[in-house]
């Protein structure tokens, strides 16, 4: 299988009543075909245990202003998706990871020295742009604010300095004109964007010059467009001709038979868990089976701990162990083949061996996640990859936090509607290729 990096283009931007209707493509971009699929999952399971890692440290300390985000690892590519945007006047286009785990909005800035990492395109430069300005502290979407009190000294600017997972960026809050469209026809500016202008940050960025934030805060992509609502809908991972979709504004409404909603659990006051979107997780089903899972294993707990998340950030969904190893002995009972070790090739927990008379896996039934009020059901396609003579569940534990996270391999071919002002998430099964 390719490596799974993804290049949103955008098409076509429309703005009114204060709110922006956005159309976004999803394009596989393949700068190394040569990794298959068990160095990806590897990769990319490596890359997740870093970011719980970090949340796990954050949330045990009290002081410092750190989210989650999507980082680099040690494969040419991961499984983060990156916006192409333009910023500026006149604009410059820059591609930036795009992540529901995260609010802030940045890019490299010029001058940008020896802490800067390389990056493919041009620097953004604040000086040749006709409307690039400072954010006031005392600005509601300045990180600032509060510190600030209500009536911040003269020329008062933000400085920032935002960990992610194993990378981190610094720099000073600004505001500038967006400019959304591929082409000049459909093109449409946005002013007022208040976004990071970062000097200083970490080699952790490969492919992007910055991160596009779509989380809950004021921040956030979706917050600053009054979107209210955005959707997307993945093609399957070994599909690496097809485009995806990614829509913000009305145009994300999601109609039809088959359409589930659940609430949004309220976040955390604290950071970064205010700006996750929560899910209730009541159970899960393999086939007809109901596992006998904790009531409350997916529980929010007050301190902030346990809870689980659907985010476009991380890759290979985590359960929280109580939870993990029902499925796995699930799963086990039902595949007669093998158990191999696919903890050096894949990191996963769980695999089994393929060989020449047993190259195609078996038939398996679907998994059901039993949300509040809403059943999403995953074919085996959405919890069991295929490698290289291993065939593996495609899910890991989490201990470390206890905060569950489904990832976006088991969001392939489901449409997703996250709605802001609702506070709810409708999903529908769909063939993503041709949205």
């Amino acid at each position: 299988m390719a490596s799974l990096a993804v290049l949103l283009l955008i098409l076509s931007a429309a703005r009114a009543s204060n709110a922006a209707a956005v159309r976004v493509g999803l394009t596989r971009v393949h700068s190394n075909p040569d990794v298959s699929a068990t160095e990806f999952v590897r990769g990319a399971l490596r890359r997740d245990m870093h970011r719980h890692a970090r949340f796990a440290r954050e949330l045990a300390s009290s002081g410092g202003r750190t989210v989650a985000a999507p980082t680099r690892k040690d494969l040419p590519n991961g499984g983060e998706y990156i916006m192409t945007l333009s910023i500026g006047t006149p604009p410059l286009s820059y591609p930036a990871i795009a992540d529901t785990g995260s609010d802030l909005i940045w890019t490299q800035c010029a001058p940008c020295g020896s802490q800067c990492f390389k990056q493919a395109g041009q620097l953004y430069n604040p000086s040749s742009s006709t409307t690039f300005g400072v954010l006031p502290c005392a600005s509601s979407v300045s990180m600032c604010a509060a510190l600030a009190g209500p009536s911040p000294p003269p020329g008062c600017s933000c400085m920032y300095n935002q960990t992610y997972g194993t990378g981190w960026t610094a720099g000073i809050q600004s505001v500038e004109t967006f400019t959304f469209g591929s082409t000049p026809a459909d093109q449409t500016r946005v002013p007022g964007i208040a976004f990071g202008c970062s000097n200083a940050s970490s080699d952790d960025w490969n492919g992007s010059a910055g991160l596009v934030g779509l989380g809950r805060g004021s921040m956030s992509l979706v917050s600053q467009l009054g979107a209210g609502m955005f959707s997307y809908c993945l093609t399957p991972f070994q599909d690496a001709n097809s485009t995806s979709m990614l829509l913000l504004g009305p145009s994300a409404a999601l109609n039809g038979t088959g359409v589930r909603t659940t609430p949004f659990v309220a976040s955390p006051s604290k950071a970064p868990m205010s700006t996750y979107y929560y899910l209730n997780l009541t159970g899960i089903s393999v086939g007809t089976t109901a596992l006998s899972i904790p009531p409350n294993a997916f529980a929010l707990r007050a301190d902030g701990t346990g809870g689980l998340i659907i985010d476009s950030g991380t890759t290979i969904t985590s359960l929280v162990d109580a939870a993990y190893q029902q499925v796995r002995a699930a799963i086990k009972s039902l595949v007669t083949l093998p158990v191999a070790d696919g903890s050096d090739s894949t990191g996963l927990d769980l695999c089994f061996a393929l060989t020449s008379e047993t190259s195609t896996p078996p038939s398996m039934p679907s998994m059901t996640l039993h949300f509040d009020g809403a059943d999403m059901v995953l074919p085996v396609e959405n919890y069991m990859i295929l490698g290289s003579g291993v065939w593996c569940l495609a899910m890991r534990n989490q201990t470390i936090g206890a905060m569950s996270t489904l990832g976006n391999y088991q969001q392939q071919n489901v449409h997703l509607l996250y709605d802001i002002h609702k506070e709810t998430l409708s999903f529908a099964p769909a063939k993503c290729s041709t949205l």
